[in-house]
């Protein structure tokens, strides 16, 4: 999927993230994390993150998200759905979202 404008999922409420997407300038994949419980977690959001953008085709682009405590079907659900808003696709592919 091809990243084409900016987005937002999410809130900043506890247990919750923000998540944005927007088109990078590198043509590369850049992830920034910023946790509450970055310590503990910031790796394991990480792999989350990366999974689900891998599972998405998602190649290029920036993702920055800033997490509350979420747990991990929270952040793949923020993952998808700001990715959904940062394509200009018209179609849903049911079959990358789990």
């Amino acid at each position: 999927m091809l990243i084409s404008q900016r987005s937002y999922a999410g809130t900043l409420e506890s247990s919750d993230l923000l998540v944005e997407v927007f088109p990078s300038e590198t043509n590369e994949l850049e992830i920034e994390i910023t946790s509450s419980v970055e310590k503990q977690f910031k790796k394991a959001i990480l792999k989350v993150v990366q999974n689900t953008l891998f599972e998405m085709h998602v190649e290029t682009g920036c993702v920055t998200v800033n997490d509350k405590g979420a747990l991990d079907c929270i952040i793949r659900a923020r993952v998808q759905a700001a990715v959904m808003r940062a394509t200009e696709t018209e179609e849903i592919e049911w079959s990358v979202l789990s």
